[in-house]
């Protein structure tokens, strides 16, 4: 063989996958994703980007998505020569229309379906158009505004111990009802809800993989004891913590390490 396709352009990873806690992009090449269904915001070195379904993300190693509600990603990463030039000229990641790349979505879609078999000759074509039409798409999707970004950062990474909105606005120096408006209209629910969501998703967590009792679970995620956790928890999920915690438990019940645990003791 003269020349390996793979080499050059290949698909070195797929994800079909919905998304509820931040996802830290990984690997070499390029990762290009379609959000099917819900909403994300994108961090990375040149800030926060907004993705809605029919967004396609474009990032290396590095990026951060983060869910403002359940997302459904199909996502593939591109390793090869291709990929890895591809890479060092990506100045940070970012969110397109897939309206401005409509054959680079089907690609994506086509590359993360259970039936996709193909030959490694053309799964290398395939993942260099992918390539070439994401570079040359030039409308890139509007980023969150700066107030909303630096909101949905400090709620992520305090969470646990605000203690609601008016410190949140006044930490970021402006006034509550100006965050509201801001954040209402740039992610779609107001901060306090999307608060309680942060704080719901991180309980889930310590009770699918930890045998914390209640009252833990709920100091560790900011609630204000474990009656509280409880009837919030019901409302948002139709379950109560010790029926989620049932149904998802590791099958052998051992001690599983969470990713970002540490950031949840305070």
């Amino acid at each position: 063989m003269i020349f390996d396709p793979s080499v050059f352009c290949t698909v070195a990873q797929t994800w079909d996958t919905v998304l509820s806690q931040p996802v830290q992009l990984g690997g070499d090449g390029v990762w290009v994703g379609l959000v099917s269904s819900g909403r994300c915001a994108l961090d990375a070195d040149g800030g926060a980007a907004l993705g809605t379904a029919g967004s396609l993300l474009v990032g290396r190693a590095g990026a951060q998505v983060v869910p403002l509600e359940p997302v459904h990603l199909l996502a593939v990463r591109l390793a090869g020569q291709a990929a890895d030039a591809c890479a060092a000229g990506l100045d940070h990641a970012f969110f397109i229309g897939c309206d401005a790349v409509p054959s680079a979505a089907e690609l994506v879609s086509m590359l993360c379906s259970d039936d996709s078999v193909l030959a490694p000759a053309r799964t290398a074509a395939a993942a260099f158009r992918i390539l070439c039409s994401v570079a040359q798409a030039d409308a890139p999707a509007p980023a969150l505004p700066p107030l909303a970004a630096a909101a949905v950062a400090a709620i992520r990474k305090n969470y646990a111990g605000l203690y609601g909105v008016e410190e949140l606005s006044e930490s970021l120096g402006v006034s509550k009802c100006h965050l509201v408006r801001v954040f209402s209209a740039a992610v779609g629910m107001p901060p306090g809800q999307y608060l309680t969501q942060v704080r719901i998703e991180a309980a889930k967590q310590l009770l699918t993989h930890r045998e914390y009792p209640l009252e833990v679970v709920a100091s560790l995620c900011g609630f204000s004891g474990a009656n509280y956790l409880c009837r919030v928890f019901r409302r948002h999920t139709g379950q109560s913590p010790a029926q989620w915690r049932a149904a998802h438990l590791s099958p052998d019940g051992s001690a599983v390490a969470i990713a970002g645990e540490a950031e949840l003791y305070i």
